[in-house]
């Protein structure tokens, strides 16, 4: 391992999450401009701008012929994402969210990481699957704008953007400063992610340490930290649309355009290794997955909820690490994990769920009996 390499990674890093930044203010101001609701800006402006990292580092990976780089990326961040950022986010502030998540968003994040899966099973992600995912998110982006518009829900983003600009401000203005926000961080990406990409090849194989695990770790969280930034401040100052919005709309377009673009310019697809399929992509739909219950029990993310979810994601991290340098304390950490966390876990989720519906069925029938 190169001292160098370590250096071009922290500055591919650094790199990555100023472009990131400045494409995140760029396409949230120009969506205000325009008038689009908060909940779209989180599902598709912001989260298309947070997961260029993502995009950018996968197409350098296929082009550097490393696929498991590029799998790995585009899976471990929407691990990254559910469990680490949005668990962080509710640690922040419970995250209460809109019913058409629940009913609409997550379950299409759902079904693409389902279809990822099924895709994958025949060890590759070919040029008709990557075709297939890119209609998948296209047609969640068009729905999007559909649906916010016949939801009386959702508040209109010049509704919060008269509070933080000056009504004087000229309209060319901000739309020219947002424009030129969205070139330099393309330009910032671009330049981060190829750093990221050579750097962290070459750290891998000087450890021995797979592509894989590399992807699923190091370049997930680094590529996921504007969705980190995004979602707890956005949580801070009380947005909780965007928090939430950006963490779905951001795995989607992972699923999608991250992994479905740039196999389409590959004529043999995108190799998917047979570890990837038989645990870490079934673990981010159960990620996924998790977010139903939780979301449909009183439509927010508690704050003990967050603290589970960021629980989750150190185990797995801790699993990977252990794994990756077959250590002594593998299979007694895997016994713990299968016998005992995950089932408390999972009885617990489920008490508090049936708790909750009972609360809220409860409460139902009270206002039905009043005269």
């Amino acid at each position: 391992m190169n001292v160098l390499d370590v250096g071009a990674i922290v500055l591919g890093l650094a790199i990555l999450v100023a472009g990131g930044e400045s494409l995140v203010r760029g396409a949230a101001g120009l969506a205000a401009r325009f008038g689009v609701p908060s909940l779209v800006i989180g599902l598709v402006i912001v989260s298309a701008a947070t997961s260029s990292p993502e995009l950018s580092v996968t197409i350098g990976a296929v082009l550097d012929d490393e696929p498991d780089l590029a799998v790995g990326n585009a899976v471990g961040s929407n691990i990254v994402n559910v469990l680490f950022i949005l668990g962080l986010a509710a640690l922040v502030l419970p995250l209460a969210v809109k019913r058409r998540l629940v009913r609409f968003d997550v379950p299409v994040m759902v079904g693409i990481s389902v279809l990822l899966l099924v895709l994958a099973l025949d060890g590759g992600i070919s040029q008709w699957d990557g075709l297939l995912l890119v209609l998948v998110a296209t047609a969640h982006i068009v729905l999007s704008f559909i649906v916010s518009k016949r939801d009386p829900e959702e508040r209109p983003a010049e509704e919060r953007d008269a509070q933080t600009e000056a009504p004087s401000q000229p309209r060319w203005k901000g739309v020219l400063t947002g424009t030129l926000l969205i070139a330099l961080g393309i330009g910032l990406l671009v330049v981060g992610a190829r750093l990221l990409v050579t750097s962290a090849t070459n750290v891998a194989t000087g450890l021995g340490v797979s592509s894989l695990v590399i992807g699923l770790t190091v370049v997930a969280v680094g590529t996921s930290i504007p969705e980190l930034a995004t979602s707890v401040i956005a949580a801070v100052r009380g947005e909780r649309d965007i928090a939430v919005g950006n963490i779905v709309g951001s795995n989607i377009f992972n699923l999608g355009f991250v992994l479905g673009l740039p196999a389409l310019f590959v004529p043999a697809g995108i190799p998917v290794a047979d570890a990837a399929v038989a645990l870490d992509i079934p673990l981010m739909i159960a990620a996924a997955v998790t977010l139903l219950p939780v979301m449909f029990t009183g439509f927010a993310i508690k704050r003990w909820e967050g603290a589970v979810f960021v629980l989750l994601y150190v185990a797995y991290t801790v699993y990977l690490v252990l794994a990756a340098t077959q250590h002594d304390a593998l299979r007694g950490f895997t016994l713990v994990m299968l016998y005992f966390t995950l089932p408390v876990l999972a009885a617990t989720f489920i008490a508090f769920t049936a708790y909750e519906m009972g609360i809220r069925r409860g409460g139902r029938s009270a206002m039905s009996r009043e005269p």
